[in-house]
């Protein structure tokens, strides 16, 4: 796994725990806040009456912030569903183009014209490794852009 592999896990580890903290506080929060409305309408000096109405308020409103979380929750994943494959479309589009540049660069060499260079004296022989190594470097540069713009 390289460097740049390894920090983007680290990155998605890092949200993935972000969104999971999120969510334990939200629950906490919830569940907390049931327990103390429970506490205070048994500790509360109401009639049978008068406590179960209360009951029955407050599981229409917990009802309804229930179905308003899951459907937030719902359209979030969605949204992440839909970014993800957005990124990984373009991603793929990016490598399979490059991938065509490449394959079309290689098919344009002549392989006469490498074999005259590598009879030809060390000085040509020199030139070639410099602008196979520049070759190398663009192509290099070109995936890190392309990997910067998509982790962004």
């Amino acid at each position: 796994m390289s460097n740049q592999e390894r920090s983007q896990y680290e990155q998605t580890q890092s949200k993935s725990n972000d969104s999971i903290n999120t969510k334990d506080f939200i629950i906490g929060a919830l569940i907390g806040g049931m327990v103390g409305a429970a506490a205070a309408l048994f500790l509360a000096p109401k009639s049978g009456k008068e406590l179960r109405s209360n009951l029955n308020e407050q599981a229409v409103v917990l009802k309804e912030k229930t179905g308003q979380l899951r459907e937030t929750a719902r359209s979030r994943g969605i949204q992440l569903a839909e970014t993800a494959k957005e990124k990984s479309s373009g991603l793929a589009q990016s490598v399979s183009r490059q991938s065509i540049e490449l394959v079309n660069k290689v098919k344009n060499i002549n392989p006469i014209d490498t074999i005259a260079k590598k009879t030809d004296s060390n000085q040509h022989s020199a030139v070639s490794n410099d602008d196979i190594q520049r070759k190398l470097e663009e192509t290099k540069k070109a995936f890190d852009e392309t990997e910067n713009k998509y982790n962004h």
